[in-house]
């Protein structure tokens, strides 16, 4: 895969971009280092951009990885082919790759495992082909009877057959995948009480349903905690009609005897292989995904208890100290929201210091500010001994500045989270920001 200019255009940005930011990822430099101090080589890119390239470059590295592996494992098993080299090549995730592999993985011993071992296939296969208009799947099935294989019987021959038939059904990669999306858009999750009598926490789940796509995720992880205390009994509904006629859209190929066998196996297939698969697989995605929301909802309620702010209701300015690039200024109120942010230059010219002093001055006045917050890192002498001779400048005897530790404020204001909640404003800013909130709270925006 040619990464530079795939990536290049999937983001919309110039092949030379990505193929810098390729090689600075590559080099073990980190997205806020990249975002922040390497803007030349990236066309300022922000970070939340950097951190989808990132993410993008990685998944599509996986995929090149596992596709290889894919071809190789199935060669060795000498079944590669010009169509299956061409499904590799036309898989987009990771799941298509898998489904691809499916029929190659190999398997604990199955009904159609063990019919192969009693030389069942070339039947199977001659019936899948649905060519033969004249002859009956039973009749075909004479020519395998084998008592020394344990083929007593046309009939058991023809079992086999339709064995092999519906695992090769089961595996088909589209068929799983238009089976899934029929499941989830259209499913409907079921709890039964193993137990009506018994009493328990889960009794609202003692006769319940809801469809896939809408049950919330509190629901799904109090349906599996029910089932694993065996209080309730879970179930996936869908239209089986529906999925039958999927299936057999994809496996029957013409109308024959054969075809009708065929038919048999795909509905084999789908109640003893494909549906309890699938329904494993929703549930599993239903609970991930509610383990997600669970989490988010613990971290937003831990978040509204460690940040009770020590200090109240007390406008902030916050110093981000720097010499060449100036000291980045950010005004919050008593809520830690930005009412304003600017750039003053305290260790440059004369000129450069009367115009800073005379900015930071005009917001000290203008917002009320009564506490200065400096970041204790490069040029934090420098800025402490300009802010002191702000303080002496004002009249405001309420005015002070306190230093703080500002570790962790470069890597916060290129996170996710900060260009979340603060888009508008240059990554060098937000950082300002979180020092100005780390005097109200040291727990705020301290990301270590």
């Amino acid at each position: 895969m040619d990464y530079i200019k795939n990536l290049s255009e999937e983001f919309k940005i110039q092949p030379q971009y990505a193929e810098n930011v390729i090689k600075l990822l590559d080099e073990g430099n980190t997205i806020p280092f990249i975002a922040r101090y390497r803007k030349e080589m990236h066309g300022s890119m922000d970070d939340q951009l950097i951190r989808q390239f990132a993410e993008r470059l990685e998944y599509m590295r996986n995929f090149d990885a596992r596709a290889e592996e894919i071809t190789g494992l199935i060669e060795a098993a000498g079944a590669l082919t010009d169509e299956i080299k061409e499904a590799i090549a036309n898989a987009e995730t990771l799941t298509d790759l898998e489904n691809i592999y499916r029929p190659f993985r190999p398997k604990r011993k199955t009904r159609a495992s063990i019919a192969k071992e009693k030389g069942l296939e070339p039947l199977a296969a001659y019936i899948l082909q649905q060519e033969d208009s004249n002859s009956y799947p039973i009749d075909l099935a004479q020519n395998y009877v084998d008592a020394e294989k344990g083929v007593e019987t046309p009939e058991d021959a023809l079992q086999g057959a339709l064995d092999i038939i519906a695992e090769v059904c089961s595996d088909n990669a589209e068929i799983r995948k238009r089976l899934f999306n029929l499941v989830w858009y259209n499913g409907v999750v079921v709890s039964k009480a193993t137990d009506e009598e018994a009493e328990s926490v889960y009794t609202i789940y003692y006769d319940f349903s809801e469809p896939v796509k809408k049950i919330s995720g509190h629901r799904v992880l109090a349906i599996d905690r029910g089932e694993r205390e065996k209080f309730l009994k879970v179930t996936i509904e869908t239209d089986d009609e529906k999925s039958l006629n999927m299936i057999k859209s994809v496996m029957v190929t013409g109308d024959s005897p054969c075809s009708d066998a065929v038919i048999t196996a795909c509905e084999d297939a789908y109640s003893r292989l494909l549906l309890p698969s699938i329904q494993r697989e929703v549930r599993n995605q239903l609970t991930e995904n509610a383990d997600v929301s669970a989490m988010k909802l613990f971290a937003t309620n831990l978040h509204q208890l460690l940040m009770q702010p020590p200090v109240k209701d007390r406008v902030v300015i916050g110093l981000d100290p720097g010499y060449r690039t100036g000291c980045k200024v950010a005004v919050v109120d008593g809520t830690g929201r930005v009412l304003d942010t600017t750039v003053i230059y305290p260790t440059h010219s004369e000129a450069k210091v009367k115009e800073s002093q005379e900015k930071l001055i005009k917001l000290i006045k203008k917002y009320g500010a009564t506490v200065l917050s400096i970041g204790n890192g490069t040029a934090s002498k420098e800025t402490e001994m300009f802010a002191a001779e702000v303080i002496s400048m004002v009249n405001k005897p309420d005015l002070a500045y306190m230093i703080v530790n500002e570790a962790g404020a470069s890597i916060y204001s290129a996170s996710k989270l900060a260009a979340e909640e603060l888009p508008e404003l240059d990554l060098t800013l937000r950082s300002a920001v979180s020092i100005a909130r780390r005097l109200q709270d040291p727990l705020a925006n301290d990301v270590q």
